[in-house]
C-alpha cells in the first residue's frame, strides 16, 4: 500500500492504518528500536506507543514524507524509553552513534536555539547530498537508524574497518564543512 493511502486510513480513523503500517514498515521501526533498546520486550512497546503517537498525530497532520514522519517517532520514542530506562546510567549502545558525532555537530541545543536546530538539520542534509551514494548511506545507517558497524558491513557487504574509515572521514568533511556555514564547533 502506498503511503499517500495509509495516511488516507489515518484520516478516516481506521484501525487498518495501523496494521497497513506494521505491514509496510513494521521491521523497519522494530530495528531502530532494537537498535537503540537492546530489548526485545522494550522493542515492542516502543513500536507499539510509535504507532499510537502516529495515531494522535494524524490528523491533524499530514506529513509529506510518512517513512521518515515514523521513523522520528519511532527513534524518539525508544531515545525516551532508553532515557527513563536508567537516569543514572544510559544504555552504551543507545547512545554511542550519537556520541560520535560530538565533535562534530555544535553542542548544547536550548529553547532560544531550537530554531537553529532546522538550520542545522538541513545544513546536514546538505552536505549529505554532495557525498558518494555510498557514503551517505553508511552515514544515515549508523547516525539515524543507530545501525552498528558490524550491521553497516554485513548491510553493505563490506568490512569493519572500511565502514569505520568512511564513517571517520565522512565526519571530519561534516565538520569542516558546518564550520564553513558558520556553526561553531
Amino acid at each position: 500500500m502506498e503511503d499517500r493511502q495509509i495516511i488516507d486510513l489515518f484520516w478516516a480513523r481506521a484501525e487498518r492504518a495501523i496494521t497497513e503500517t506494521d505491514i509496510k514498515y513494521g521491521d523497519l521501526c522494530k530495528r531502530l528500536a532494537d537498535n537503540i533498546l537492546n530489548n526485545g520486550e522494550d522493542t515492542r512497546e516502543c513500536v507499539n506507543d510509535a504507532y499510537l503517537t502516529v495515531w494522535n498525530l494524524i490528523p491533524p497532520e499530514r506529513p509529506t514524507y510518512f517513512k521518515a514522519f515514523l521513523c522520528k517517532i519511532v527513534k524518539n520514542t525508544a531515545l525516551n524509553m532508553a532515557k527513563n530506562r536508567s537516569r543514572q546510567k544510559r544504555n552504551p549502545g543507545a547512545t554511542a552513534s550519537f556520541d560520535a558525532l560530538e565533535d562534530c555537530v555544535p553542542s548544547a541545543f536550548t529553547v532560544e536555539t531550537e530554531i537553529d536546530a532546522k538550520a542545522l538539520g538541513d545544513a546536514i542534509s546538505d552536505f549529505l547530498l554532495t557525498q558518494k551514494a555510498l557514503h551517505r548511506k553508511i552515514f544515515v545507517c549508523r547516525y539515524w537508524y543507530c545501525d552498528s558497524v558490524k550491521q553497516i558491513a554485513k548491510d553493505f557487504d563490506l568490512t569493519e574497518p572500511v565502514v569505520k574509515v568512511t564513517l571517520y572521514r565522512t565526519k571530519n568533511k561534516l565538520k569542516k564543512y558546518l564550520e564553513k556555514e558558520g556553526y561553531t564547533i
